[in-house]
C-alpha cells in the first residue's frame, strides 16, 4: 500500500485497474473493462477541500453509477464490434458504423466526476 501512497503523494492522479483477461465474461455479460482509483489530492480537486467529512462521503456513497457502468460496457462492445469488422475486412463504413455510435454515446449527460 505505500507504494500507492508514494504515487498518489507525488502527484499521481491514480490508476485504472483492469482484469487479467482482456475480455471477460459473467454470467451477466462483459466484464466492466476498467475502474479508475483515484487519489485523495485528485479527489479533492474534484470534489472539493472538505470531500472526506463524513457528510459528504455519505453522499458521495449514495450517488448511482449505473448509467456510468453501463456506458463503460457499451462502449467498450462497440469498440470489440469496431475491431472485429475491421480484422474481417468488411468495408471501412461499416467500421465507421460503430466509432460514430461510440460518438453517440458520448454525448449522452453522465456526471463527469463519476
Amino acid at each position: 500500500m505505500r507504494w500507492w501512497t508514494d504515487l498518489t503523494e507525488a502527484g499521481g492522479e491514480g490508476m485504472v485497474v483492469k482484469p487479467v483477461a482482456n475480455l471477460t465474461k459473467t454470467p451477466k455479460g462483459l466484464l466492466q473493462p476498467g475502474v479508475k482509483v483515484r487519489g485523495r489530492e485528485y479527489l479533492r480537486l474534484i470534489y472539493g477541500p472538505e470531500y472526506l467529512q463524513p457528510q459528504h462521503l455519505e453522499r458521495l456513497r449514495r450517488r448511482s453509477l449505473g448509467l456510468k457502468r453501463s456506458l463503460a460496457l457499451r462502449e467498450y462492445a462497440l469498440g470489440l464490434e469496431a475491431l472485429r469488422r475491421s480484422v474481417a475486412g468488411e468495408p471501412l463504413w461499416r467500421v465507421h458504423e460503430v466509432v460514430f455510435a461510440v460518438l453517440a454515446l458520448e454525448a449522452d449527460p453522465v456526471d463527469p466526476r463519476l
